[in-house]
């Protein structure tokens, strides 16, 4: 025992020439090596210390951004209005520092500008206290989707172009032509006359897709023809959806695009999002059958909602208008949109209804080789529609000839010159033009000249 003692003494003797270890300051941290190791869980470490801040905390001082703000549950956009309120929020979790332990923390200071985005439709789902709060004490802002049609402009797609290019950091610059195809498609994409999208994340994929392709061909320059083969290799899910719609419906018949039919429209519609629109062919059908009810009536079937059912009823005071002296008998009107599972919204299909309605009533076929869109007023007048651009795409596709569009969209229609030569662009104000160009009037032109109002 005495010389195990005289060791132990020894060792004691030793001086001790490193740094100390586990050394706990006075907020219950370590000092390990002369460094101060923060959140080390000490046990005189205040709570707030040992969990890791959310981003409300973290942007204490600052600025919160908060992108697609209605995803957020009712319960969290609950708890946000109550932060910006209160500007503190407990820190409630657990982490590797937390010792496995749920932690919750007194009120910790939390107080920031908020910046929320979304989409039109997050107004519905937004809280509605959150919302007065921003309305409030702060502003709403409405972003455009398109800019101005300029020489500036366009300079700055040419700079994204290349911006893009530069970020991808594999694919080749884009030569002047393929730049001015980027912009024709900027201008295509925004769907009004003298304006450019600005939905530049969707331009972004095309002049990836192109710079790919120029690429694999070992390409020192991306082209004018990898941006025309781009759009169609980058096609966005709708517009496959659409082509694939309108392929199927030609092969069995569904879309006709020859002949003259009674009572059959060649009408348009449009799929997808705000920004990603395809047009489709939505062939329409009528027939006029001895009523039933009392008076005449017009029956629309198709899983129209509520714009749609709104449009067909102005078509009735069109052809009430018209024919209401004709319509002493008892009638039912019946109006179908031909496999319209997905359902109709909206009135762009108000002329091509009232277009069947009137065939089916005079006996006046329609030419199949037309197709047609546009709203309509109580009086007759044509009235502007959205996605004429991808809707005269669409008809193109179908290998339809001729298209009625309101005049005002006339230059809102925006193709290539390929696609320019393959239909012919009608532009009407009246529905009396619509129905003198899409009937054929051949042993009726009594009734057309009562409809011209001679």
């Amino acid at each position: 025992m005495k010389l195990a003692s005289e060791k132990i003494e020894k060792i004691e003797k030793i001086p001790y020439k490193g740094y100390l270890y586990n050394l706990t300051t006075e907020s219950g941290n370590l000092l390990a090596n002369n460094l101060l190791v923060k959140n080390s869980g000490g046990l005189g470490t205040p709570p707030h210390e040992r969990i890791i801040p959310g981003m409300v905390h973290r942007a204490n001082g600052g600025v919160l951004f908060i992108d697609e703000v209605a995803t957020l549950t009712p319960k969290s956009q609950q708890e946000l209005l109550s932060i910006l309120q209160e500007k503190k929020y407990p820190i409630t979790g657990q982490s590797e520092h937390s010792s496995g332990a749920m932690t919750r923390t007194q009120p910790a200071p939390a107080d920031f500008v908020l910046v929320a985005a979304g989409n039109e439709e997050t107004i519905e789902k937004m809280h509605p206290a959150l919302r007065s709060r921003i309305r409030g004490y702060g502003y709403e802002i409405h972003m455009n989707h398109a800019m101005d049609d300029t020489e500036e402009n366009e300079n700055k797609i040419a700079q994204f172009v290349a911006q893009e290019v530069v970020k991808d950091k594999k694919i080749p610059h884009f030569s002047r032509e393929a730049v001015e195809e980027i912009i024709s498609e900027a201008k295509r994409r925004s769907g009004t006359s003298g304006k450019l999208t600005l939905h530049l994340r969707e331009l972004g994929g095309l002049i990836r897709a192109a710079g790919d392709l120029a690429k694999e061909e070992g390409k020192e320059i991306t082209e004018r023809t990898h941006v025309i083969r781009a759009k169609i290799l980058a096609r966005p899910l709708e517009q496959q959806l659409a082509d694939k719609y309108i392929e199927e419906k030609k092969k069995y018949e569904i879309i006709i695009t020859k002949g003259k039919i009674i009572g059959r429209v060649n009408g348009l519609a449009v799929m997808g999002t705000e920004t990603s629109i395809s047009g489709i062919v939505l062939p329409i059908e009528s027939e006029v059958t001895p009523g039933g009810g009392q008076g005449t009536e017009i029956i629309a079937t198709g899983q129209l909602g509520k714009i749609a059912k709104e449009a067909v009823k102005n078509v009735s005071a069109i052809i009430l208008k018209y024919f209401g002296k004709d319509l002493k008998e008892k009638y039912d009107i019946f109006v179908q949109f031909l496999y319209s599972y997905s359902g109709v919204e909206g009135d762009s299909a108000s002329i091509a209804v009232a277009t069947a309605i009137v065939s089916a009533f005079t006996k006046a076929p329609v030419k199949q080789d037309f197709a047609m869109t546009g709203s309509l007023s109580v009086r007759g007048e044509v009235l502007a529609v959205g996605g004429v651009t991808q809707k005269a795409e669409a008809a193109i596709e179908a290998g339809i000839k001729n298209l009625i569009v309101p005049k005002s969209n006339e230059k809102d229609i925006i193709l290539s010159k390929e696609n320019q030569a393959k239909i012919n662009i009608i532009p009407v104000t009246r529905i009396e033009e619509v129905l003198k160009h899409a009937l054929d009037w051949k042993g009726k032109e009594k009734i057309l000249r009562k409809l011209n109002g001679e």
